[in-house]
């Protein structure tokens, strides 16, 4: 059985892990429009996967007998001044839900959940790469010193399965 404090973070988490999935998929379509077909793949492909979180999070709840509630999500932003502001947005993202899952594996660890600890501990390690991924895209983002260069990346990127 799953505690209440428990039950009300893995909530919390998946609603935020949601908005992820809308921000990065606004992000896509926003890059896609843009003409960066690339950049738009990898981030869609990332929105799926964060909603794919979600879904695992929320099944977590149901099997220990908690209730999910699924809440509104807040509209995400729809327009940014440069690719480079895209993906800096993207990699402090990752490392606020990096933070939230922290905070969620802290209560699980004080609730003695082994089951909640075990789940959460697979995600820190995918926040680790996933803080690594965005940020070595925002640091070739910086040193692209003209268009062809990021049209490579956006091609490379573009690879993503």
């Amino acid at each position: 059985m799953i505690s209440e404090k428990l039950q009300a973070a893995f909530n919390r988490q998946i609603n935020g892990e949601m908005w992820s999935s809308n921000l990065y998929l606004a992000m896509s379509y926003y890059l896609a429009k843009e003409g960066y077909e690339g950049f738009a793949k990898w981030l869609k492909i990332q929105s799926k996967e964060e909603l794919e979180h979600a879904y695992t999070l929320a099944d977590f709840v149901v099997k220990r007998g908690g209730e999910v509630k699924i809440e509104s999500i807040a509209e995400v932003p729809q327009s940014w001044a440069t690719l480079l502001e895209v993906f800096e947005q993207v990699y402090t993202h990752e490392c606020k839900i990096s933070s939230m899952i922290n905070d969620l594996l802290d209560i699980a660890t004080a609730d003695r959940d082994n089951a909640a600890q075990d789940l959460l501990w697979t995600y820190v390690r995918e926040q680790v790469e996933e803080e690594a991924s965005t940020q070595g895209i925002v640091e070739k983002l910086k040193r692209c010193q003209d268009h062809a260069g990021i049209l490579y990346l956006d091609d490379k990127l573009g690879e993503r399965n």
